[in-house]
């Protein structure tokens, strides 16, 4: 029985023994890892958070995200192009132009990401003072 994400821990009649989720995700893979790791890295979400917004091209995304570098951004787009969360479109203008949008695929991460930036906004302040007794306590150590 897999032990992630236990349930309950009473053996009194009643009340819900140890269960894990019923049909469960199963186990956690290396590419399920891979994945993740590409799609939810810090620059992803904040570019993925934008393209849900509208289309955009290179040039307005960087002005969207002031502090990813242009590097990072390339970077961050073509994972996201090879994960089929974007989309590139070649816009016939002049000069040609290139845009950016959200695949499909990456819409159905939306309301994934808001419940996650929900989650860290309603549990920041507890996150906050964990990370400050910790580090309280590690200031004590020698």
């Amino acid at each position: 029985m897999s032990t992630r994400c236990m349930k309950g821990t009473s053996t009194e009649p009643g009340i819900a023994e140890e269960t894990a989720h019923a049909a469960g995700p199963g186990p956690i893979t290396a590419e399920h890892r891979e994945l993740l790791d590409q799609v939810l890295d810090k620059w992803s979400l904040l570019i993925l958070d934008r393209l849900c917004e509208r289309p955009r091209r290179f040039n307005e995304l960087r002005r969207a995200i002031p502090v990813v570098t242009q590097k990072s951004l390339t970077a961050a787009l073509r994972r996201l192009e090879r994960n089929g969360m974007v989309e590139r479109v070649v816009v016939s203008s002049r000069p040609v132009a290139v845009e950016y949008r959200i695949a499909p695929l990456g819409k159905t991460l939306q309301g994934l990401i808001e419940a996650l930036l929900r989650w860290s906004t309603d549990n920041m302040a507890d996150v906050e003072r964990a990370r400050a007794r910790f580090d309280g306590e590690r200031d004590g150590e020698v």
